[in-house]
C-alpha cells in the first residue's frame, strides 16, 4: 500500500510540473522552473492589466496557474497536510539508513535534548505558500501580477512533499560548479554508476545515490574516474566523512536554525565543509530544506531582478561591471527586509522578473 502510495506521489508531482504552459503552448517540465515570458518591466507603473484576483476563503491570495490535482487522487495520502515554519527545514529529508525524518514528527521532537530547541510550527504545508504570496503582496502590490503569472511550485503543497537525500543534494552542488548542466548530469550518473553493481541487480532497478559511508571507504583516484576534478573529488569524500562521522547528519539539517546551517557548512566552525561556498548552501537551503527565508544577495540574477522590479534600467546597469552592478548588499537586504520571513518566495519570484533559468539550481 505504501508502495502504491509512492507510485501515487511520484506520478502526480510529474504531471503538476507539466500543468505549467509556455508561450508558445508547449508544455514546461521542470521544478522550480516557469514558463519562458517576456519580461516584465516594473517600477512604478508596474502593471499587468486583465489578470483576474483569486481571493481563498481565508482572504489570501491563491495563484491562478497552480497545478489541478486529478479528482480521483487523495491528497491528504500523497500530500499529507503537518506542520510547517518558514524559519524551520520543510523537507522530509533521508537518511543514508533508508529512514525518513518529517519535520516536526514525534520521532524528531523526541530525539531532540531540549524541546525548545526546535522552533514552534506556525502554520502547515497546506497554507505556507499561500500565506507567504500573501504576505508578499501586503508589502508591495507589484508583486501581485507576478504571483497569478508564475506558480512557485518548489514551496507548494507538492514541492513540500518532496523527499530530500542532504548528502546527494550537496554532492550534486559541487559536481555541478563550473561546468554546463549537461556535463554535472553526465557525471554525476557515472559517479552513481560506480557504485551500481548491474550484475547483482535487475538491469531496470534504478541506480541509487551512494551513501556516505560508501563514498568514504573509497578512494580519491576512484572518484575521479567518474569525470570528477581531483580538487572535487577531495570535496566530496570530505563531505562523505562529515557525514559518515555525525558531524553533518539528516536530523541535524532538520532542527538547526537558519543560521546554523550557513555557519555549520560555509564558516569557520569546525565541521565546515570544503568545497561549498555561501551560494550552494543558501541554494541548498532553499530548493532542497524548503527553507522560507533565504536571501542569496551574491546571486546576480537575484540582484538584477530586485533592481528591475525596483525600476532602474538594467541593460544600462549592466555595462557598469563589478560585482554589485545592479544594487549594493546593503540595498538588497534594504530591499528584501520587510519580505522576511518569506524572502525564498521572494527571490524565487525576482529571478521571475528577469527570466533567470534556475533549473541548475535544484
Amino acid at each position: 500500500m505504501a508502495d502504491d502510495v509512492q507510485r501515487e506521489a511520484k506520478a502526480l508531482q510529474k504531471a503538476a510540473k507539466r500543468t505549467i504552459r509556455g508561450r508558445n503552448g508547449s508544455t514546461v517540465i521542470g521544478s522550480p522552473s516557469t514558463p519562458p515570458a517576456k519580461r516584465i518591466k516594473t517600477g512604478k507603473n508596474f502593471q499587468l492589466p486583465n489578470i483576474p484576483n483569486h481571493i481563498s476563503s481565508r482572504g489570501t491570495l491563491e495563484s491562478s496557474v497552480s497545478p489541478k490535482t486529478p479528482k480521483s487522487v487523495d491528497t491528504e495520502k500523497i500530500f499529507p497536510n503537518r506542520p510547517a515554519e518558514p524559519h524551520g527545514t520543510n523537507a522530509t529529508l533521508k537518511t543514508p539508513g533508508g529512514s525518513r525524518l518529517v519535520p516536526y514528527s514525534k520521532e524528531v521532537v523526541d530525539s531532540s535534548p531540549s524541546k525548545s530547541v526546535l522552533l514552534k510550527p506556525t502554520t502547515t504545508t497546506q497554507h505556507l505558500l499561500e500565506q507567504a504570496c500573501a504576505h508578499l503582496v501586503s508589502v508591495d502590490a507589484r508583486m501581485k501580477p507576478l504571483i497569478e503569472r508564475h506558480h512557485c511550485s518548489v514551496f507548494s503543497r507538492e514541492g513540500l512533499a518532496e523527499e530530500i537525500d542532504p548528502f546527494e543534494s550537496l554532492c550534486s552542488s559541487i559536481i555541478s560548479q563550473q561546468v554546463s548542466g549537461a556535463a554535472a548530469k553526465s557525471i554525476k550518473n557515472k559517479f552513481i554508476g560506480l557504485f551500481h553493481n548491474t550484475s547483482d541487480e535487475s538491469p531496470k532497478a534504478p541506480a541509487v545515490f551512494p551513501t556516505p559511508t560508501q563514498v568514504f571507504d573509497c578512494q580519491i583516484p576512484f572518484l575521479r574516474t567518474a569525470g570528477l576534478s581531483e580538487r572535487k573529488a577531495e570535496y566530496i569524500k570530505g563531505l562523505a566523512e562529515k557525514f559518515h562521522r555525525g558531524d553533518l547528519s539528516a536530523k541535524m539539517l532538520v532542527k538547526a536554525s537558519d543560521e546554523e546551517v550557513l555557519e555549520k557548512l560555509v564558516s569557520v566552525f569546525p565541521v565546515a565543509v570544503r568545497g561549498l561556498g555561501r551560494w550552494s548552501v543558501e541554494m541548498f537551503a532553499c530548493f532542497a530544506l524548503k527553507r522560507m527565508d533565504v536571501l542569496s544577495t551574491g546571486d546576480l540574477g537575484v540582484q538584477r531582478g530586485m533592481a528591475a522590479f525596483i525600476g532602474k534600467d538594467v541593460k544600462k546597469l549592466k555595462a557598469k561591471g563589478g560585482k554589485w552592478k545592479y544594487l549594493s548588499e546593503k540595498e538588497m537586504l534594504e530591499i528584501s527586509a520587510p519580505f522576511s520571513p518569506y524572502r525564498s518566495v521572494f527571490m524565487w519570484y525576482m529571478w521571475r522578473v528577469e527570466d533567470v533559468d534556475i533549473d541548475a539550481f535544484t
